[in-house]
């Protein structure tokens, strides 16, 4: 059974559709939920799914970004994880952190990569006059939202499209798409997951 580590930074959608997926038929466990903001929505909701939650408040470290993944790693560590599971971590973390889990951690970003990388991603896709958008779960490397990808799905942008519109039905996308790319990539499949 594989141990997956899921970080997280807000309300946990994904977290919680991650780890629902997990259950009974699955060849992965949740071992943990870490986020870095001690207030975050979704810490409350893994402790009421039974998954042990941990904080490393990124605030603590006032600009010592190596102090904080270290803090981090020793953090996850103790919990033997197989897979990191990003589901909304608001980090950018250094290819030293990525190194240390190369291979074994996965994130999902609301565009259809390599398109808009970063922030802001549901405006950035509406001023361009794009006619679809959606998102990507990616295996993390040190180039930011650059690894290889692991699955999109598409969700076609509509005439009055708003950052919030357009970003709800996405995050439908997302909560079918992470699980199943999850799913297979524990089980050893990286070939990608293509959802319409």
């Amino acid at each position: 059974m594989k141990r997956v580590a899921i970080l997280i930074s807000g309300g946990g959608s994904n977290m919680v559709r991650l780890a629902e997926d997990m259950i009974d038929d699955h060849p992965a466990r949740p071992v943990l939920v870490l986020s870095n903001v001690p207030d975050a929505g979704g810490l409350a909701k893994a402790r009421a799914l039974g998954i042990p939650t941990e904080v490393v408040n990124h605030r603590d470290f006032k600009g010592d970004r190596e102090g904080f993944e270290k803090a981090l790693i020793s953090t996850i560590d103790p919990y033997e994880p197989d897979v990191l599971a990003l589901a909304g971590f608001m980090r950018i973390l250094t290819s030293e952190f990525v190194g240390h889990y190369a291979g074994r951690m996965l994130n999902i970003h609301p565009s259809l990569l390599p398109k808009y990388k970063g922030l802001h991603t549901h405006t950035r896709a509406i001023d361009a006059g794009d006619t679809e958008a959606g998102c990507s779960v990616h295996e993390v490397t040190a180039e930011l939202d650059g690894g290889p990808i692991l699955g999109q799905a598409r969700v076609p942008v509509v005439a009055g499209d708003t950052e919030d519109s357009l970003s709800a039905r996405v995050l439908v996308q997302e909560h079918g798409l992470y699980p199943a790319v999850l799913r297979r990539f524990v089980s050893g499949d990286r070939s990608p997951v293509l959802l319409p």
